[in-house]
Parts: structure tokens; C-alpha cells; sequence
């Protein structure tokens, strides 16, 4: 398989120093910009939405949020549950 459509991934990042890390983040994001699509399950979920033109994030095996992955980023009660942000009042 020199050339797949689609390359699986489960965590990729999982006990790496933060510099693999972003050696491995960016070697994803050069796959996918080369033509592979890719699906990837990350606990890096800061990372990994950074990245994914699609996303969902998980509860106890159920999908609880879905949809492009700058907008679950940027979505303050995923920020609140699950990225360790707080909500401003």
C-alpha cells in the first residue's frame, strides 16, 4: 500500500514528547494535503480539531458533538467539557 485513500490512525501522539508530537501532527496534515483522507482517534483533542475537517467528539462511546472541526474548537461547551476551558460570565 505505497499510495492508500485512507489511512487510519489511534493515537498516534500517545506517550510522546510534545516535539514528536508536532513532528506527527505535521507529517498528518502533509498525508492528508497530499490527497489521503484520514480518519484519527486522538486524545490531543486541541490538536486534532486544529486539524480535521470534520469532527466528533466522543462520550462513554457515544457521539455527543459533531461537525467541522474549527467549529467544535471554537464551541464553548466543548471547550468546557472536554479542552479544559472555562466559560466567561
Amino acid at each position: 500500500m505505497l499510495q492508500p485513500n485512507l489511512l487510519l490512525l489511534d493515537e498516534p501522539s500517545a506517550a510522546l514528547s510534545p516535539i514528536l508530537v508536532n513532528s506527527v501532527f505535521e507529517q498528518i496534515r502533509r498525508i492528508n494535503q497530499a490527497g489521503t483522507a484520514i480518519v484519527l482517534v486522538e486524545q490531543n483533542a486541541r490538536k486534532a480539531l486544529e486539524m480535521a475537517d470534520r469532527g466528533y467528539v466522543l462520550e462513554s462511546g457515544r457521539d455527543r458533538f459533531e461537525g467541522r472541526g474549527i467549529d467544535l474548537l471554537n464551541d464553548p461547551k466543548v471547550g468546557e467539557l472536554y479542552l479544559g476551558a472555562t466559560t466567561r460570565h
